[in-house]
């Protein structure tokens, strides 16, 4: 009872203090101590200062073994010879759920695991905290005491303050002189990811993060009001900002940011998570400390459960934190998107076309993100660059660090961080081969696409970009089927001007060097959102107030758009898609303010297109079923698969759950597809297929089965559409599809009997 007594009155005058601590352990950082003396002395500050007879760190490896780094009351002897596995023991448990656990008598625990090499017989009261950092467990700190005694939280908080110190000196180049030979800790282990790839191609190089997390330096707090107050200024600011951006008018047609802000706002107000901030304060940390302190247990929790809400609001619980960080450190942006290294390789949550625009193309080499889709228009346009592009690769923004080497492979969706140097050969030599393939397809540039039963195909690309235009010399494609035109809105700050729109068509004229180019009117609303725009709030704006509803209903914007288009055409033919005719009379309208800008030229003395053919985009379902009123009337058509088959699939291209869900070529939408290449026939009004579907093998060769013979797709593409096509017998797979989409339920599934066909024809898909 006395030493009992004895304790709990140390305990009560204990803790000098984690201000105290932390300031020992700051000096001891700054000391030219060798990397093992240092951490030595930090578990000794640390027992002297929470009273404890042991204080122990381990560290988690790469092989899963949580190893003793350093200890002051066991036996030095097991300095890095002690291991635990993940979940073993009591250090292996609390590194497992990362989370503190507290013990008034240790050797009772069921989870306890003995290590006789230790000499931790004698001790009772346990105390173990997570070292966490980003919300992963890079180790275990851990305090024992001989007599029985339950921490309390004081005390753990203590710990924890401690422990986001020790995370950032885990991160240091300095603790790798601590590793074995052969061997790393967890916070550097090789990760591979699966995910979905959206082009195929292999990239080496370096990560640099999109949203690049802020960098703590000043962990250890002078001045706890002070702190205190910086961090109530620092919140005023972020709850007013973000207050401003739900109040701005814009914000009212953006349903789905207004509800990512909305639940910024719900988590900035949250009086738990602003007192958790302020005790870690009081506990010695600077305010940005503090933020990193409290997210990282966040995080960790979060991650760890089963909850998919919970886990849907870890992103926005990262989001706000950085920017609180943000704030107090007054760090805008810690890397400016055009300062990149050599090999960069890009890794976001999400991002749209704009902002991977702004990045120098030059030096980027491939784009990773934990959302997006095949067919989202992030996708599109690094399909466009010409980019290495992988998505749905789950919490790789936090365990990415900027800097680490990564391998993308596009092909197989598979993401390697930190790759062993045996995985690194791997890749060199799959660049190797990919160099060769393209070598190859660059042979067959000037070879005519026929099949070898004669039929040929014509090859388009989808632009979008001036400076993917010169592709055309290296993939020999016979022009542009689809020049999006509305990614030079997207990433302007204000609407383009009638010269500055002129400028650009006609460079694009130029760079075709008299190959046709199809352009697109303006698409824009739904997700590619133009902030100079305003449009108000749609609970569905896929299908709402978007591309040429919106250019009717606003006619200055169609009339600057086709002028423009007219007057680039300098004397010339010109081709232009108008995109979602949902109904004939859309179409009709769209062609009268065709003819009237026509007439404008001509009465103002300017030069008139020699030929000017007006095509419509079939991309909304209802338009199938008048196409007996469209076609007589349009110079060409054009399908855009992407929307056509989200709409007849009411599956959001953009939602990861129900995106794979659908196959593009299975029976029904290929029956679609086909009454498409019908009617064109019956018309005799050319037809050509702008869709990503046109770009993947498989689906093209279906496209090819029902009678397509004009393709459009991003220029990677071309090579691999075109081997394919030079080694295809069509006729025997066209009558093979027939059958079967007669057939119905009762015949092969589509895709298995193409990739039938692909085989008995050796064609590479």
């Amino acid at each position: 009872m006395a030493a009992r007594g004895r304790r709990a009155e140390m305990m009560a005058t204990s803790i000098s203090g984690p201000r105290v601590l932390l300031k020992q352990l700051r000096e001891t950082m700054a000391e030219p101590l060798a990397a093992q003396a240092r951490l030595d002395k930090i578990v000794a500050l640390i027992a002297d200062n929470m009273h404890a007879d042991v204080c122990s760190f381990y560290v988690l490896r790469d092989d899963g073994a949580l190893e003793l780094f350093a200890t002051r009351g066991l036996a030095a002897s097991a300095v890095h010879m002690t291991t635990l596995r993940l979940g073993e023991g009591l250090v292996g448990l609390i590194a497992t759920q990362a989370s503190p656990l507290s013990l008034e008598n240790a050797p009772a625990h069921p989870a306890f695991a003995y290590r006789p090499e230790t000499g931790e017989d004698p001790y009772r009261a346990f105390l173990g905290v997570p070292v966490l950092r980003a919300g992963q467990t890079l180790g275990v700190l851990v305090v024992q005491n001989r007599d029985s005694h339950v921490y309390g939280e004081d005390e753990t908080e203590a710990m924890l303050t401690t422990a986001t110190l020790l995370a950032e000196m885990i991160a240091t180049s300095e603790f790798d002189s601590l590793i074995k030979p052969g061997q790393d800790i967890d916070l550097r282990r090789p990760r591979s990811f699966l995910g979905s790839g959206f082009t195929d191609g292999v990239a080496l190089g370096q990560v640099v993060l999109h949203d690049p997390r802020v960098v703590v330096t000043n962990f250890v707090a002078e001045d706890t009001d002070a702190e205190q107050k910086r961090l109530a200024n620092a919140l005023d600011t972020m709850r007013v900002s973000i207050d401003r951006m739900l109040d701005h008018g814009d914000m009212q047609s953006f349903s789905d940011h207004r509800d990512i802000l909305e639940s910024y706002r719900m988590f900035a107000h949250d009086r738990g998570w602003v007192n958790r901030l302020n005790e870690a304060i009081e506990n010695g940390l600077t305010a940005e400390a503090a933020v990193e302190r409290v997210q990282n247990d966040t995080r960790a929790r979060m991650m760890r459960s089963t909850d998919p809400y919970i886990k849907d609001r870890l992103h926005d619980l990262d989001d706000l934190a950085n920017r609180l960080l943000r704030i107090l450190t007054g760090d805008g942006n810690s890397l400016g998107h055009k300062e990149l290294p050599e090999n960069a390789i890009l890794i976001a949550r999400n991002m749209g076309p704009a902002e991977l625009l702004e990045y120098d193309r030059t030096r980027l080499r491939a784009v990773v993100l934990e959302e997006a889709a095949a067919i989202s228009h992030v996708a599109i346009i690094a399909r466009s660059l010409g980019l290495v592009a992988v998505g749905q690769i789950e919490n790789i923004v936090s365990v990415s660090e900027s800097g680490d080497d990564i391998i993308v492979d596009g092909a197989t969706g598979a993401v390697h961080l930190r790759p062993t140097p045996e995985m690194i050969q791997v890749y060199v030599d799959k660049v190797r081969l990919g160099a060769k393939r393209r070598a190859h397809y660059l042979e067959l540039k000037d070879k005519p696409s026929v099949t070898r039963d004669g039929h040929a195909i014509t090859l388009y690309h989808n632009s979008g970009l001036v400076a993917d235009l010169p592709m055309l010399q290296d993939t020999g494609a016979a022009g542009v089927g689809l020049f999006r035109t509305e990614l030079q809105f997207m990433i302007a700050s204000k609407l383009p001007r009638l010269d500055e729109q002129v400028a650009l068509y006609s460079e694009a004229i130029r760079l075709t060097e008299g190959k046709p180019i199809v352009f697109r009117l303006l698409d824009i609303g739904g997700d590619k959102v133009i902030p100079y725009l305003r449009a108000e709030a749609e609970e569905n704006p896929a299908m709402g107030f978007r591309s040429l509803r919106l250019a009717l209903e606003r006619p200055g914007l169609l009339r600057i758009q086709v002028r423009a288009l007219l007057k680039a055409a300098n004397g010339g033919p010109i081709k232009i898609l108008v995109p979602m005719v949902t109904d004939a009379w859309e179409f009709r309208a769209t062609r009268v303010v065709v003819n009237k800008e026509i007439e404008r030229l001509r009465h103002a003395g300017q030069p008139v297109p020699s030929k000017v053919e007006l095509g419509a985009m079939i991309e909304v379902p209802s338009l199938l079923f008048e196409l007996d009123q469209v076609l007589p009337e349009a110079d060409f058509v054009s399908i855009g698969s992407n929307d056509l088959i989200m709409f007849m699939t009411a599956a959001d291209r953009g939602n990861k759950r129900v995106a794979k869900a659908y196959d593009p070529i299975a029976l029904p939408r290929l029956r679609a597809l086909k009454h498409i290449v019908d009617m064109a026939r019956r018309y005799n009004v050319p037809l050509t297929m702008c869709g990503e579907l046109a770009g993947r093998t498989v689906e093209s060769l279906a496209l090819l089965s029902i009678g397509m013979n004009r393709l459009s797709m991003s220029p990677p593409a071309i090579g691999p559409i075109k081997e394919m096509i030079l080694g295809l017998e069509l006729e025997p797979v066209q009558r093979s599809v027939s059958a079967a989409l007669l057939e119905g339920a009762s015949g092969p599934p589509i895709r298995e009997l193409l990739l039938e066909w692909a085989e008995k024809q050796s064609l590479v898909i």
